[in-house]
């Protein structure tokens, strides 16, 4: 069985990884010598109790390909879903399109309730612009039967006019943790939706970051200061304020987001209720 949730104030608390099908996770300890990629979520669920799909930025999601993942999975193990890139990096005219096949290619994870959200995260370069602005409302209302959480990359979103908007449309807005430059979007606690929180950690490695390689750009361990500045300053607010949250460690290389994730259960696990 996979590790419970945590429970804090009044929230039930889900920990877990961007992604699970990494082979250097071999090396880390998680998955034992010789794991195929296709064992890799069913060993993943007997540790963490909630996964946020990478893999559905990459390529649309289809019925089949969900429905063997919850073949794999014990009933209490969830899902986020990120949305695919044709309609948050590679935008064209066809988003509509899009937007319907992932609908309906999601459909098994939402049907059985344990689709938390999908993670709707646009570029850095995605700036609060009034194209921008009308396309993400256009966006939310084609999507608007899923459950939805909006991870901002760039500075310019972090405006009361956003957060209420999100908050009017019952849409989440992701709260992040990367590294302190310039542009990027800050580290806050802004609650939109009483249903779901949404924390991402990337890391806080800032000439990685601007490196444009992934290994690069995740490649960062936190320490157990840094972790326990979530869970005092910004976790246990947001926990308040909501029925759910889910915490995902993006820092994928290595192992370095598995090794996380458990610290902060840890954590977690000895603050007050």
């Amino acid at each position: 069985m996979p590790a419970p949730a945590l429970h804090k104030n009044g929230c039930s608390l889900l920990i877990g990884t961007s992604g699970f099908s990494y082979p250097e996770w071999i090396a880390s300890g998680l998955y034992p010598p010789g794991t195929k990629s296709a064992h890799m979520l069913e060993l993943y669920s007997r540790f963490f109790p909630v996964v946020e799909l990478n893999y559905t930025w990459y390529q649309m999601v289809r019925i089949e390909a969900v429905q063997r993942m919850l073949a794999r999975v014990p009933d209490t193990f969830c899902f986020t879903a990120k949305l695919t890139r044709t309609m948050t990096h590679e935008v064209d005219d066809n988003w509509r399109s899009q937007a319907k096949l992932y609908m309906r290619g999601i459909t098994p994870l939402l049907s059985s309730g344990r689709l938390l959200a999908v993670l709707v995260q646009f570029p850095s370069s995605f700036q609060r612009t009034t194209k921008n602005r009308q396309y993400l409302g256009r966006l939310i209302d084609r999507l608007q039967d899923l459950p939805l959480a909006v991870e901002f990359r760039h500075r310019s979103w972090a405006h009361d006019r956003v957060f209420s908007g999100l908050q009017e449309r019952q849409v989440t807005l992701v709260a992040v943790d990367a590294p302190a430059l310039p542009d990027l979007f800050p580290p806050l606690d802004i609650v939109t939706n009483p249903a779901l929180f949404y924390l991402r950690l990337h890391g806080r490695n800032g000439k990685g970051w601007r490196s444009g390689t992934m290994q690069e750009q995740f490649n960062y361990n936190y320490t157990k200061q840094e972790l326990r500045w979530w869970t005092e300053t910004k976790i246990l607010s947001m926990a308040e304020q909501c029925r759910r949250g889910v915490l995902f460690f993006n820092n994928h290389v290595a192992g370095q987001a598995v090794h996380n994730a458990r610290a902060m259960t840890g954590l977690l696990g000895q603050q007050s209720p």
